[in-house]
Formats: C-alpha cells, sequence, structure tokens
C-alpha cells in the first residue's frame, strides 16, 4: 500500500491504512489466500505526487508485491497509475475520484465512486426523495470538484424534470456569502446545493438561516467532517450529503467494522478507512478467484468482481473499471448524522 501518512493529507492516508491494516489481519487470521498470508508493505508519499511514482516504482521492482493499494488523492494516482499499467500490476485506489484514473490503463481499477457518479445520485436524491422541483447551485468556482459536482447535479437534475432558479459562485476561504445568498432568496426554490467543502459549507448554512433562506443545503462528500456541524450548529440541521459509507448504517457486516476499528483507533472509522478495507477483501477475493498470483489473472478476477457486500456498500466492477455501487446520502439531524438512504444513479 501507498498513501500520504505524513503531511497535509496524511490524515487520508492514516484512515485508509486502518481500513487496510484490519483487512489483511482479518484474511491472515482466517488462513490466508491460497495458504499464504497476505504480508503488507507500506510506502509514505507525504502526497506528493512525485512521490507517489517513487515509491510505487519501489513496491513493484525491490518489493516485488503482486497488487498495489493506493493512493487516496487523484493527483497522486495519476501519478502512479501509468507506471502500475506499464508493469501490468493491478492497483486498486481506494478514493481517487477523479474519472481520469482508471483511464491510465486496464490494471488500474477503484473502489470509490467517481465525482460525475456522485453528482447524478446527489440529483437523484434531491429530484426523487426530497421532490424538489426547484434548486440554486451555490459553487466554489475555483474548485475542479466542486464545479464539476455542481456541472453535473445542473445536467442530470434538469433532465429529471427539475429547475435551477438561481447560480452563484464564491471562492473557497470566502467569510461573507451573503451577497450570493441575498440573491438566491429571492428566487422561488425547494433545495440549494452547495457542492464544496466543509468549512464553507458550515458558514454558508449559518449566513442562509440569518437571511432566512429555511429550505435544505446539499453537499457532497466534502462535507464529510464534525467541523460541518462545530461550524453551522443547528443552521445545518436538515441538510443533506453524500458519502462512501455511513458508520452508523445498521448492516452487520458495517457494524462489525465500526467495532473492530473502534477498538483499536478509538474513534468512529472515517469513509477512507471502509474503501481501504474494501479494496483489500476485493484483491484477496480475486486472488482465491484466480487460484494464482499471475498479476494478469488477479486483474481479470478484479474485473469480473460482481455484488461485493462491502463496507461501502455493494460492490460490482464496471468495464470501466470503476465501481458500480450506492452512494451514502447522510442527514444531519440535532447537532448528529443520521443514515438517509442509499441512492444508485441510473
Amino acid at each position: 500500500m501507498y498513501g500520504a501518512l505524513t503531511g497535509g493529507e496524511a490524515s487520508f492516508g492514516q484512515a485508509t491504512l486502518q481500513g487496510v491494516k484490519l483487512a489483511v489481519e482479518e484474511i491472515n487470521n482466517s488462513g490466508g489466500v491460497l495458504g499464504r498470508k497476505i504480508r503488507l508493505v507500506v510506502e509514505d508519499d507525504q502526497g506528493k505526487p512525485e512521490e507517489a511514482a517513487s515509491v510505487v516504482t519501489k513496491l513493484i521492482t525491490s518489493d516485488n508485491v503482486i497488487a498495489v493499494i493506493g493512493e487516496n488523492s487523484s493527483s497522486q494516482s495519476l501519478a502512479a497509475a501509468p507506471i502500475c499499467q506499464r508493469n501490468k500490476v493491478p492497483m486498486i485506489s481506494p478514493s481517487s475520484t477523479n474519472p481520469d484514473v482508471t483511464k491510465k490503463g486496464e490494471y488500474i481499477f477503484r473502489v470509490c465512486f467517481t465525482d460525475p457518479y456522485q453528482g447524478k445520485a446527489l440529483a437523484s436524491f434531491v429530484r426523487d426523495t426530497l421532490h424538489a422541483t426547484t434548486a440554486a447551485i451555490l459553487r466554489d468556482n475555483k474548485s475542479d470538484y466542486s464545479v464539476g459536482l455542481a456541472t453535473v447535479f445542473r445536467d442530470e437534475f434538469t433532465k429529471r424534470g427539475g429547475s435551477i432558479v438561481a447560480e452563484q459562485s464564491y471562492t473557497g476561504g470566502d467569510a461573507d456569502f451573503r451577497p450570493q445568498l441575498t440573491a438566491i432568496k429571492t428566487k422561488s426554490l425547494q433545495v440549494v446545493f452547495v457542492p464544496g467543502f466543509y468549512t464553507d459549507a458550515g458558514q454558508i448554512a449559518v449566513q442562509a438561516r440569518d437571511l432566512g433562506i429555511t429550505v435544505p443545503l446539499v453537499g457532497g462528500d466534502g462535507w464529510d467532517s464534525p467541523t460541518v456541524v462545530a461550524i453551522g450548529g443547528k443552521a445545518v440541521d436538515g441538510c443533506y450529503f453524500s458519502d462512501h459509507y455511513f458508520h452508523d448504517e445498521p448492516r452487520p457486516a458495517v457494524q462489525r467494522f465500526v467495532a473492530e476499528i473502534q477498538k483499536r483507533y478509538h474513534k468512529a472509522p472515517e469513509a477512507n478507512a471502509a474503501l481501504g478495507y474494501d479494496a483489500v477483501h476485493i484483491f484477496a477475493n480475486a486472488i482465491k478467484s484466480a487460484g494464482s498470483l499471475d498479476r494478469k489473472a488477479i486483474r481479470d478476477q478484479i474485473a469480473l468482481t460482481k455484488d461485493y457486500s462491502g463496507v461501502s456498500g455493494v460492490i460490482t466492477m464496471g468495464p470501466d473499471r470503476d465501481p458500480i455501487k450506492p452512494v451514502a446520502m447522510i442527514r444531519i439531524e440535532n447537532g448528529t448524522t443520521r443514515f438517509a438512504g442509499w441512492v444508485t444513479p441510473r
């Protein structure tokens, strides 16, 4: 496995490693695969693309790994994927959502949904579950993530018969969103779509409520942080966001996973931990199905993954090596988060 274990993105890599270690431990305690135990080799790329390329080269040429789990960030995965492809080593990214990652070749997979896939799921949820017919969009114009989600949401929502009545933009880190929210308030709307990150989302919610906007705010997985509630307080009650999994989902597999991570690290596992856990189990299942350690055979079996019941949902690998899986919808209620259901875009 490789990932950012130090540097600005360390929390993502460390969470992933928690899930990866748990999966390896479970598999080895159950006899391993093909009578052999998995040996986990971990490298830190410090959140730097050039380091990702370097450590993946080492894993392949020096450590002779059978497959690679990583990276969390799309930038690092885009740097490492061509190396895995060139050496015909299967690579499974837990959480790189950029659509271009798996386009690097037939040996490159992911277990997370892509940003466009998430955007379609959000539009489906707003239109079909919240039954909204009108929505406004408030996006971070300097963020490719935010702009991309906004574009897909707009297209899918209108395709489903909804109407976008206002679009406003800001720059991440802004403190005053009142001009944009005042313009939005003049429209007849039922939802405000805010595809930004958690620090901005909390402040936007507070200022929206101060201005008298009472409709739900809806965001993507960029909202996935306790900081949303810490900043937003009661203003975010009744708001929704999408995520890769939810720690309070009642499925036994999820609750076992959550209990094991809590026992080891004394906190609820983050989404990256769940994705890392699922990536390892899909890899191990592929080895068992292949009946050998041949990388090509393992690659072929990863591609054939169908209806795998993972912690992050039921996963079937699509023809583009991106998973077909549900997106978790989360509702904020009374200062905490609650599972609002799965959405699979069609």
